[in-house]
């Protein structure tokens, strides 16, 4: 141990002048920092916030908050809810039109049913419908009553107002679709309608 001592300070006496000094206490004790309290940080910090918060021109610029849009669920007596999604602007639809639409069928917990729009392509293939209670199911007619053209409604519809027989609209034309649409006709349904034209 003797003989590394020995061996340190022949290696430090022979070093160049520019060379950093091994020890760097004894080279810069002017510069000794004692340690902060968690306290006197803390301090420190409150009293900046409250130096900035009195003079503003100092903090940084508040961006403008906006106030939330809320999207509103409305329900009807016959247990049907609705979200107005976007509202349009075409003319208003009125009972015993006949309307040109875009839907999205899902289950309630979410499940993809059937749509008119390609998920993929994007292609549309639009359904028209008489707003007539023994053409199309009778929740899905109170939905588009009032919607605009351009506008687009999220419905939960209940059973009781929905598929109440196989022959109501909008029903597909293909049978994959059309059997998946009706082996779920016994639950509530999601329809996310696109109001197209009033014919």
């Amino acid at each position: 141990m003797i003989d590394d001592v020995a061996t340190l300070a022949q290696t430090s006496s022979t070093r160049p002048k520019d060379a950093m000094p091994m020890d760097l206490h004894c080279k810069f004790s002017s510069l000794e920092i004692k340690r902060l309290s968690r306290r006197m940080v803390l301090k420190f910090c409150g009293f900046n916030t409250l130096l900035l918060s009195i003079n503003p021109v100092l903090a940084a610029p508040m961006p403008e908050m906006k106030e939330p849009e809320v999207i509103r669920t409305l329900k009807l007596a016959n247990g049907v809810r609705f979200q107005e999604i976007i509202e349009g602007e075409g003319p208003e639809v009125q009972e015993g039109d006949t309307v040109e639409v875009n839907y999205v069928c899902r289950r309630s917990n979410g499940y993809f049913v059937h749509s008119t729009v390609d998920q993929f392509s994007g292609e549309s293939s639009p359904v028209i419908l008489p707003l007539d209670e023994n053409q199309i199911i009778k929740g899905l007619k109170e939905v588009l009553i009032g919607m605009k053209v351009g506008g687009k409604r999220r419905a939960l519809i209940p059973p009781s107002v929905g598929y109440v027989n196989e022959n109501l609209k909008p029903i597909p034309d293909e049978f994959g679709p059309r059997r998946s649409l009706l082996s779920h006709a016994n639950e509530p349904l999601i329809f996310e309608v696109q109001l197209l034209k009033v014919l």
